[in-house]
């Protein structure tokens, strides 16, 4: 039963060792995700789930960001993993099509701080979380995508191993913790083909589901222990025909949260390496926007379903708009926050140059999906030059990671508008996490 293996080793994780490299990389994650945190914690739907659940806030030892508002650990998952989503700077685990940060560490953080968790405790729930939401992603991909989110589906497990690590539970609460969490799992992909706000709310209901599931699970409540492998269960109601065993074959032996993309672009992860491999013919052959006749990107299938729409007036449209990102990218040298202003969508040039932009399926790029997400751009001058370049792998990816500097700019950059001078501090705070005290964890990264 593959869910008595995932429970035993989610369990394990709560006395369990991290080695150095594991310790890197789960701080690296966590730094990323609080610099998406704050990137989205003005914006909504976060300040409107403030105002939904304004008679829950005010009360509690979990923090809402950036201030530190109180409130209970779960409705501060709910919302600060909404919040963490809306951006569109988290972080992805590409086999499983999955953005984990979101919905894992915003549920271990809540945790952590109503129960007086340390920074090493918090380390191994988000390390816990990780590795079973990734794999199960991993399973279910990439027949899952077709129709759900794994950010609200996988995200509710990934969420509730976090918890229930936070929490100390056994291995049999751990386990009906999980089902729990995997009747609960739901998220459409509808949600994020329309100017909708719909879908950050998967993050953060995936972090609520994991850390009620834990909770309920501590006080006896039982879930379906074949809620993955049963006939009407995870895999046959979303997959085809999943191997658990296969994803969970050598559970303990690595972890994917060193194997995770941190995004250097504010848009979906879909679009990066069309805008990679386009920068670097403008760069190699020092194009501006005048230069440019007509691009043509050769791309990946699901790039081009989930991307593919033909114009964006709004910034949640642009920031899921392959020929926004490419016609930004040429006449701004870079896709970042800036990029999905209002102002900035509807300018005329970019609106023009997004129409000299034409999208085609490379079937041999699709047959590399989700393992690679592979682009190929042909920039045609004005001139009638003709430029292609294929990015093999986007930068972010653990092919071409972003150095710890290149995080640490981005962090800067991110959490600078709201935090001021107080960002430095508070990236060192993130950078020393593994000896964080409990007082330090209930207060993480509150910004005074």
């Amino acid at each position: 039963m593959p869910m008595q293996k995932i429970a035993e080793y989610t369990a394990a994780q709560r006395t369990a060792q991290l080695d150095a490299n594991v310790r890197h990389h789960t701080r690296r994650a966590v730094i990323d995700w609080y610099a998406a945190l704050i990137a989205g914690a003005g914006l909504a739907p976060a300040t409107l789930m403030r105002k939904a659940f304004a008679g829950e806030i005010g009360q509690g030892a979990a923090m809402l960001y950036p201030e530190g508002t109180p409130t209970s650990a779960r409705v501060a998952a709910f919302i600060n993993g909404a919040a963490s989503h809306t951006a569109e700077f988290d972080d992805i685990y590409r086999d499983a099509i999955y953005h984990p940060g979101c919905p894992v560490i915003a549920a271990a953080l809540a945790t952590a701080q109503v129960t007086g968790a340390d920074g090493e405790r918090f380390m191994r729930a988000v390390v816990a979380g990780y590795e079973v939401s990734t794999r199960l992603g991993a399973a279910v991909a990439p027949a899952h995508y077709r129709y759900w989110h794994p950010t609200g589906t996988v995200g509710s497990f990934g969420a509730a191993a976090a918890a229930s690590v936070v929490l100390g539970l056994d291995a049999q609460q751990t386990a009906h913790a999980l089902a729990t969490a995997g009747t609960f799992a739901a998220a459409l992909q509808q949600a994020f083909r329309s100017d909708a706000m719909s879908k950050p709310l998967h993050a953060g209901r995936a972090a609520e589901a994991g850390v009620s599931s834990a909770l309920m699970a501590r006080e006896g409540v039982t879930g379906a222990l074949d809620i993955l492998e049963g006939e009407a269960g995870f895999g046959a109601a979303m997959a085809d025909h999943p191997d658990w065993d296969k994803a969970f074959a050598d559970l303990g032996e690595r972890h994917n949260i060193t194997q995770v993309t941190f995004k250097n672009h504010g848009c979906c992860g879909h679009i990066f390496s069309a805008i990679d491999a386009t920068l670097a013919i403008c760069r190699e052959h020092g194009l501006k926007a005048a230069d440019v006749e007509h691009v043509r990107i050769e791309s990946y299938k699901v790039s081009l379903d989930v991307t593919g729409r033909t114009t964006a007036t709004t910034p949640f449209e642009a920031k899921f708009c392959l020929r926004y990102g490419v016609a930004t990218a040429i006449l701004f040298g870079r896709v970042r926050s800036e990029a999905f202003q209002p102002e900035r969508v509807v300018l005329p040039e970019v609106q023009a140059l997004m129409r000299r932009v034409d999208l085609v399926e490379d079937p041999a790029l699709t047959a590399l999906f989700p393992g690679q997400r592979a682009a190929r751009a042909i920039v045609t001058t004005r001139g009638g030059a003709r430029y292609e370049y294929l990015q093999a792998h986007r930068h972010g990816d653990p092919e071409d990671p972003l150095t710890d500097e290149e995080l640490a700019d981005k962090f800067m950059e991110l959490t600078e508008p709201a935090a001021g001078t107080q960002a430095s501090r508070v990236l060192a705070q993130l950078q020393q996490l593994d000896t964080a005290t409990s007082e330090e964890i209930a207060r993480l990264g509150v910004l005074t």
